[in-house]
C-alpha cells in the first residue's frame, strides 16, 4: 500500500491539492486485486489513516489544505524487545496527540511479552514482571490504530517506530499505516541549531523537563515539547501541513530557492 499513499501524494502536490475521479482511478487502478475495486480502496486508504476525502466529483487531499498549526500530530514512541520488527515485538507504547499546540489525548501501555533480554531491561528499566499480565499485541496495536486516526504520524527516527508498527499492524490483519510521516529529527535538524539531534541530548541542551530516556510515554512527551520548538522557528513561507512534511525533508538548496522566492 505504500506505493500507492506516495503516488497519490505525488499526484495531489501536481495538482494542488485535487484529483479528478479519473484521475484517482487511474492510480489506484495499480494497486487493486480481484477482492479490492476502486471504491473500496478509498475505504481503505481512510482506515489505513490516508488523509483523503471526497470532494463533489474530485478528491482532496486533507493536509493539502490544514494550517499546520491545526493539524492533528500523533506523537509516538515505541519499546521493543530487539531492533527487527520480524524476529521483535513491542514491548511499550506511549503516544500524545498534539492539536494547536496542546495535548488532547494520551495513548500508553505496556504489551503482554514472554521474551525480554536483560540488556533491553538495563536500557530501558523495564523488566519481565512488568509485561506478565500486560495487554496483548493485537490488543495494544488496536487500540493504538483507533487513536492514531489520520493524524501526522511523528516520532523522533520516525523511520523506525513507523516500520515497526507497519509490520506489526500487517502482522495482525491491522493493515498498513496510511498516515503521513514527520520525523522530528529531520525538522529539529532544519529549524535548531545543535551539536547532537538524540532526542537525550536535546531534552538536556534545550530544557524540555523532565524526561526518563527510553521510556514510551516519556519519550512521546518529550518529542512533543520538541515538536512544539521547531513549530517556533518556521519559516514564513510553510503555512499548511503539506508544506510542512515537505519542509522537514527539503535540501538546503530548496530552501534557499523558496526564502528568496518568498522574498
Amino acid at each position: 500500500m505504500q506505493k500507492v499513499y506516495d503516488e497519490l501524494t505525488l499526484a495531489f502536490r501536481r495538482n494542488e491539492g485535487y484529483l479528478s475521479a479519473p484521475s484517482y482511478r487511474r492510480i489506484v487502478k495499480k494497486h487493486t486485486t480481484l477482492f479490492e475495486g476502486t471504491d473500496t480502496l478509498f475505504f481503505l486508504l481512510q482506515a489505513a489513516g490516508y488523509p483523503i476525502v471526497e470532494d463533489g466529483e474530485n478528491y482532496r487531499l486533507e493536509s493539502f489544505f490544514t494550517p499546520y498549526a491545526e493539524q492533528k500530530y500523533c506523537v509516538i514512541d515505541i519499546e521493543t524487545n530487539g531492533s527487527k520488527p520480524e524476529t521483535a515485538q513491542l514491548i511499550e507504547v506511549g503516544a500524545v496527540m498534539v492539536q494547536n499546540g496542546e495535548i488532547i489525548d494520551r495513548f500508553e501501555s505496556f504489551v503482554e511479552c514472554a521474551f525480554m533480554p536483560e540488556y533491553i531491561s538495563k536500557i530501558t528499566g523495564i523488566i519481565p514482571e512488568d509485561l506478565i499480565d500486560a495487554p496483548s499485541r493485537v490488543e495494544v496495536l488496536t487500540k493504538l490504530r483507533t487513536f492514531l486516526d489520520d493524524a501526522i504520524f511523528v516520532a523522533h527516527n520516525a523511520n523506525f517506530d513507523y516500520g515497526f508498527l507497519n509490520h506489526s499492524f500487517d502482522r495482525f490483519g491491522l493493515g498498513s499505516i496510511g498516515n503521513q510521516k514527520l520525523c522530528s529529527i529531520d525538522l529539529a535538524r532544519r529549524t535548531i541549531e545543535s551539536e547532537r539531534y538524540g532526542l537525550a541530548y536535546l531534552s538536556e541542551s534545550l530544557e524540555l523537563g523532565d524526561h526518563v530516556h527510553h521510556r514510551a510515554f516519556s519519550d512521546a512527551l518529550t518529542t512533543a515539547k520538541l515538536l512544539a520548538l521547531t513549530f517556533q522557528n518556521l519559516p514564513p513561507y510553510v503555512q499548511t501541513t503539506d508544506e510542512l512534511l515537505r519542509f522537514s525533508i527539503s535540501s538546503r538548496r530548496e530552501r534557499t530557492l523558496q526564502k528568496n522566492s518568498n522574498i
